[in-house]
């Protein structure tokens, strides 16, 4: 796949922060993530010192989580960049001691806790769902009938499951077992 489909800027705060699809998700740039978050004109070496401080206090698997992909400089090459995806971006943000992120991490608390309270409860997710489509303006009578389609969809997978299917192909076949064998 051609490289420059898969790279795309993701904007926050009206600052681009670099990201490409790898492997079925998004990866982002750290320096730029830490170039917005924290400001300053060395974010490389803040990223340096963060990565020693982060080894410092356990999290070992730091190296594991970090990949080195190929993203467009300014001056239109592609270099290989530190990149992380969607969760340890989040840890990484999570241990930068900075005001300016504050206000991210009370978001992610926030959405930490609404995730708990839906796996507690799961019509908090249903109505949240709703709220999301209204406020992107969707129609009430199709975000009727995109819930009543979600009901459905999971009401037939559970009868799927009751009739013994297991396998991703099992329930592509309508949750029919293959006969004979």
């Amino acid at each position: 796949m051609n490289k420059e489909k898969n790279n795309k800027l993701a904007l926050f705060e009206g600052r681009q922060i670099r990201k490409v699809l790898h492997e079925g998700e998004w990866w982002f740039s750290i320096i730029d993530v830490i170039e917005v978050l924290v400001g300053g004109d060395r974010p490389r070496k803040y990223w340096n010192d963060l990565k020693k401080k982060l080894l410092q206090e356990g999290y070992d698997q730091l190296s594991e989580k970090i990949g080195q992909l190929k993203m467009q400089s300014s001056d239109g090459k592609f270099y290989a960049t530190d990149c992380a995806n969607t969760e340890t971006l989040f840890r990484i943000i999570q241990s930068i001691p900075s005001p300016k992120v504050e206000p991210l991490k009370r978001w992610l608390a926030r959405v930490g806790k609404e995730r708990i309270d839906e796996i507690e409860n799961p019509e908090l997710a249903m109505g949240r769902m709703q709220e999301l489509y209204e406020k992107k303006g969707y129609p009430k009578e199709w975000i009727d009938k995109r819930l009543r389609g979600i009901a459905v969809r999971q009401d037939l997978t559970d009868e799927w499951k009751d009739r013994g299917a297991a396998t991703r192909l099992e329930f592509a076949a309508g949750g029919v077992r293959p006969q004979g064998g």
